[in-house]
């Protein structure tokens, strides 16, 4: 299986100029914890995360009551908090090949590409998902 099968496809993006305030809201709004961020033309600069976020914001959680009136999540880009030039599969990358890509690296997410185009982002969840499937295609032992 390769993460082309796996991969949520057309990712939600951001954009490198946004804000904290916009990347939180966007996550919150969309219910995705990774997004990539690409500049202007498209092309991927980065990646942002909830856990990103967390941190930068010194909070355990992303409780919307929380940041809500942070005057700093305005002037703070999300250029400063991404990660930049993350690690990145092609989309006839073997599955176990990008498992151990993320669990190597410590890392929740990988932007998939298709040349330099990014075409979709695969997860742990995506992973949990496919082998969710598959132990329910599995005979149960007697």
């Amino acid at each position: 299986m390769n993460v082309g099968e796996l991969m949520t496809k057309q990712p939600v993006t951001i954009q490198q100029e946004a804000t904290l305030r916009t990347a939180l809201e966007t996550m919150e709004q969309t219910g995705c914890h990774h997004m990539p961020v690409v500049n202007h033309l498209g092309t991927l600069t980065g990646v942002i995360t909830s856990h990103d976020c967390r941190q930068a914001l010194n909070l355990p959680l992303l409780v919307r009551h929380q940041w809500q009136d942070n005057k700093m999540l305005d002037l703070l880009p999300v250029t400063v908090i991404m990660t930049l030039a993350p690690r990145v599969v092609q989309e006839n990358t073997l599955a176990e090949e990008a498992i151990s890509l993320m669990l190597d690296n410590r890392i929740g997410c990988l932007p998939v590409m298709r040349g330099k185009t990014l075409v979709g982002i695969v997860t742990t969840t995506d992973f949990l998902r496919a082998f969710a499937k598959h132990l329910k295609r599995q005979p149960t032992p007697m």
